[in-house]
């Protein structure tokens, strides 16, 4: 076996298993925290290594979509800046959530795009191309968008400023994934089997990196997690699910193939809640991060059982459109 093949099942494997690995390790921090908050001051640092492995992922020509398909990408990219932002504001006041916990629901919900939305839009049989470039556009433009967002959200029960969090930002999210971009472009050169190898073992290197990051968030909010779990979990659940539903049905009313329709919905629905979580710990408290480390638990349940939802159609027409088209 080679050594790419051995990578490749490596990745597969980890990224396959995802969820169980959160399962396993998130009732371990519960259990015993001062095992897993060590991790917290290496946050930010771990989701620059996720950031840098998305650079990996990302070529010039995903950039050159948006000329090739300025419509669907402005109608993707429109609809996650404006519904997950509100959709969080109205929730963090329907469920009176308290401000140290609802501000980071509105982190995820000014959050860019996740890679988890890529991976989740291959699986649901959408149109991959423009997942990739979804995210990457609303990635690149986080620094500006994210900080309004918040700063206009929850303005009045924070201290940080936009100028605070958008440089945050550039640091964890823009210049790994430029330095990501750059480096993918430089071993296509001249190393491609390196190139190759890189982009087939980071998602395992992600996937370590998010569950360690998901068990630090846990083990800091033991007590918030026994005294509010119910709530919090049921405001994860309906923002991860307004955002899907609202990002077929937007990607429908706005005539989108089937695919794109379905790429919509998993790019409005699944954040970079990774983001989100080193935001709240960098700027605001740990029970700021919950909500994002429990979002990046439910939306990989979310995402997959959509993704299976969308396959099976294509699989009986009959119990939808069945239509997958590519067409442009």
């Amino acid at each position: 076996m080679s050594l790419q093949t051995t990578l490749e099942r490596i990745g597969d494997f980890t990224s396959k298993y995802f969820v169980l690995w959160v399962v396993a390790v998130a009732p371990l921090a519960l259990y015993s925290p001062g095992a897993f908050t060590p991790i917290a001051p290496y946050i930010t640092p771990l989701l620059g290594v996720i950031m840098l492995g998305m650079g990996l992922t990302l070529t010039p020509a995903d950039f050159r979509r948006v000329v090739d398909r300025p419509r669907d990408v402005f109608v993707g990219a429109a609809s996650q800046w404006l519904l997950m932002p509100l959709f969080a504001y109205v929730l963090v006041a329907l469920l009176g959530l308290p401000p140290e916990i609802g501000v980071g629901l509105i982190l995820v919900g000014a959050a860019p795009g996740g890679t988890a939305s890529n991976v989740m839009t291959y699986l649901g049989r959408g149109d991959v191309a423009l997942s990739v470039t979804i995210t990457s556009v609303t990635t690149v433009a986080a620094p500006v968008v994210m900080p309004a967002w918040i700063v206009l959200l929850a303005g009045e029960s924070i201290s940080v400023t936009f100028a605070e969090i958008a440089t945050s930002i550039v640091q964890v999210v823009l210049l790994p994934v430029v330095g990501g971009l750059l480096l993918r472009y430089v071993l296509d050169r001249y190393a491609p089997a390196v190139a190759r190898a890189g982009v087939s073992i980071f998602p395992a290197v992600s996937v370590v990196a998010i569950v360690a990051i998901i068990a630090a968030v846990v083990g800091l909010n033991v007590t918030t997690i026994l005294s509010t779990g119910l709530v919090v979990f049921l405001a994860v659940v309906l923002h991860n699910g307004l955002g899907l539903g609202s990002g077929y049905g937007i990607g429908c009313a706005s005539g989108m193939p089937e695919d794109r329709a379905r790429t919509c919905a998993f790019e409005v629905g699944l954040q970079n809640s990774g983001l989100a979580v080193a935001l709240a710990t960098a700027h605001f408290s740990p029970s700021a991060a919950l909500i994002p480390a429990l979002f990046s638990v439910w939306h990989n349940v979310s995402g997959p059982a959509l993704a299976t939802l969308f396959s099976r159609m294509d699989e009986n027409p009959e119990s939808g459109d069945g239509s997958a088209s590519t067409a442009d």
